[in-house]
């Protein structure tokens, strides 16, 4: 059996979980867009399909074949790796903006990742690293 016949019944289509942050992304072709809004939307597209965001992990997590290989995909490599690990990174008028991204968040889930421990120790490292920074006496985080 074919290998790139997929049932796209079958396939999450990230593109329903990303319509505010696709339509922020159309705004942002026309007007200046915070790139913080457009993370913390695309933090929260994550959350909503794998209960998890970029935010709780780390590059380190990965192997380094993994990151290597992620630095070579391209939209069509990407849409085959989705659909092959059941995701469709296509809305209504193409390849979704953020396919890298999203690609990042499955090679995480197929690499068993996505735990609270890894969570714990990413979020510690983004704390560490906002407290090296000059000027900052504290981080207020919502647990």
């Amino acid at each position: 059996m074919s290998t790139i016949a997929f049932d796209q019944m079958a396939l999450t289509r990230i593109a329903d979980f990303s319509r505010s942050l696709s339509r922020l992304h159309q705004l942002a072709r026309r007007q200046w867009i915070d790139d913080d809004q457009l993370d913390r939307e695309f933090n929260t597209v994550c959350q909503s399909i794998w209960g998890y965001s970029p935010d709780d992990l780390c590059d380190e997590m990965f192997a380094a074949d993994d990151l290597a290989w992620l630095d070579t995909l391209d939209e069509s490599s990407a849409r085959i790796f989705a659909a092959e690990h059941g995701y469709d990174l296509v809305d209504d008028s193409g390849m979704l903006t953020d396919w890298w991204g999203y690609c990042w968040m499955i090679l995480a889930e197929k690499r068993g990742l996505l735990t609270p421990e890894n969570r714990a120790a990413a979020r510690a490292k983004i704390e560490e690293a906002y407290l090296a920074a000059p000027n900052v006496i504290g981080v207020i985080v919502a647990r």
